[in-house]
């Protein structure tokens, strides 16, 4: 079931004009954890239109094996099936019983396009 890698792509920082930090995802800034051990199953989808598109949000529900814990945050990316994807709320990390190490993570991603 936990057959699948994904990798995590994080933003480096920049200053903008202001002197403010914020996220630069130009390729030679990111940075890129592969996480292998992990099952990617379908979430939701839902499709939006008017009179100027028609937009589709795709999501996936993203499990860990047991004991495979990974440094992936909201605002992060993943890389999965020829995709970027958006890391969607917080990551859910399960603790043991008796001694609190992570025991699995979980978190959803999310695909928009249109």
């Amino acid at each position: 079931m936990f057959h699948q890698t994904i990798v995590r792509v994080r933003a480096g920082t920049k200053l903008d004009r202001g002197g403010n930090s914020v996220p630069d995802w130009s390729p030679d800034q990111v940075l890129r954890l592969s996480v292998s051990s992990v099952s990617v199953q379908p979430a939701t989808q839902t499709e939006q239109t008017d009179d100027t598109r028609s937009a589709v949000v795709t999501g996936w529900q993203v499990i860990s094996a047991p004991g495979v814990d990974a440094d992936i945050l909201s605002g992060d990316r993943i890389e999965w099936g020829g995709m970027t994807l958006d890391v969607i709320g917080e990551v859910g990390r399960y603790l043991e019983f008796g001694d609190g190490s992570t025991h699995h993570i979980e978190f959803v991603m999310r695909r928009a396009t249109g």
